[in-house]
């Protein structure tokens, strides 16, 4: 059963400052106290030692080949490779339901989703549950690959609005609709990935409530916008600016996936909380910083494609006509610094009294330094 408690205290309101007599929406800044001190890119670490000292839940560490500057990341909360198996085991099981192949299920296996959500998902020791993670993430996966991201697997960006739309279906079912439902019906069903994606929904309806359901469901429909700017770019060559990029990226991350954070644990984050400015500002700052981390670790891939793939260091270089090598310590400043930003912004809203946040943004940090630990030792990212 999920627990849901409500907040005692409601976070302050945002207030939008007037550009040219327009309000302009925009997060302020989370307390006073937790924005003493310096300021100005690179100087919230400051802030926060002048303050805290250190954090022992964040570290520096190394990456990849170890050439680049070390990330600065959450410390991994929890492993546990029996637990990551077991639901590697589920999840190659449900492949095959879903009509997967079995070369594509071993592939699956070799990708060890399994073993992501066990490390991200550090306060659920139930192999279900853990599943929904699982299958969720293999499925938005599947979709990248196939639909959006890799030639050599079909992706076509002009076949990529219409495959997302019936994607939106098979997550979000719509109204029958007479004659016209039984075509639809046979279209979702002809698609291992969108039956994935029905599937997974379907089985977190089982655990999550109807507001977590559909906080999954928007998520992802949010992401596929970017998704489609993608591929227009793709199919022009007309590739954005860095700072273009990034502002489609911050939707198109591992937020997506940080939204199961609380239904895979068990509980519900109340939605005036999840979606108060200030802690969706963390949450976002969490899930672009996992997606950098992604980025850096799919350059070369990336850069392989026929049709060259959008990714932060890639768009760095380009700007700046710079080197790859130059583009990555940029991103991973950039990565750093939204790191050290959420550590602010939770710190602040440990003022807050809600278990529910409390535990919520933990588990998003939890989720943040299992993410990079299975990036920096899974084999789909080694060159």
């Amino acid at each position: 059963m999920t627990e849901t408690v409500t907040a005692t205290e409601e976070l302050a309101p945002a207030v939008s400052p007037q550009v040219r007599g327009c309000p302009l929406r925009t997060v302020p800044a989370v307390t006073a106290s937790a924005l003493a001190g310096p300021s100005g890119l690179g100087t919230s670490a400051a802030r926060l030692t002048t303050q805290f000292g250190p954090d022992p839940a964040y570290a520096e560490v190394a990456w990849g080949d170890g050439k680049a500057s070390p990330l600065y990341v959450p410390v991994l909360e929890r492993t546990n490779d029996a637990l990551g198996a077991e639901v590697d085991r589920r999840l190659v099981e449900w492949a095959g339901d879903c009509g997967f192949s079995e070369e594509e299920q071993e592939k699956l296996l070799k990708a060890g989703f399994g073993r992501l959500v066990m490390l991200a998902h550090a306060d659920c020791d139930d192999p279900d549950r853990l599943l929904i993670s699982a299958q969720l993430n293999a499925a938005w996966w599947a979709a990248d690959d196939y639909y959006a991201d890799d030639s050599e697997m079909g992706a076509v960006p002009t076949r990529l609005p219409p495959r997302l739309a019936l994607v939106m279906a098979a997550m979000d079912p719509v109204a029958p609709a007479g004659e016209f439902t039984e075509e639809l019906d046979k279209a979702l069903r002809g698609d291992p990935i969108l039956i994935a994606l029905n599937s997974g929904v379907e089985h977190l309806t089982k655990h999550g409530t109807p507001s977590q359901v559909q906080r999954i469901c928007y998520a992802t429909f949010a992401m596929f916008v970017t998704w489609n700017a993608y591929a227009a770019w793709r199919y022009t060559g007309e590739y954005p600016p860095a700072w273009e990029y990034l502002a489609a990226r911050q939707h198109d991350s591992f937020y997506t996936s940080m939204t199961l954070v609380d239904a895979v644990g068990g509980y519900e984050l109340p939605a005036n909380l999840y979606y108060d400015p200030r802690v969706r500002l963390a949450l976002t700052q969490a899930g672009t910083a996992s997606v950098m981390v992604n980025d850096l670790f799919s350059v070369a891939k990336d850069a392989a494609d026929e049709n060259p793939v959008c990714n932060m260091v890639l768009q760095i270089a380009a700007d700046k006509d710079i080197s790859i090598e130059d583009a990555t310590e940029i991103t991973v400043d950039l990565h750093n610094q939204l790191v050290r930003d959420f550590e602010a912004g939770h710190r602040a809203l440990l003022a807050v009294p809600s278990p529910e946040l409390h535990r919520f943004l933990r588990g998003v940090r939890a989720w943040m330094g299992g993410g990079f630990e299975w990036h920096n030792t899974n084999p789909r990212y080694r060159t």
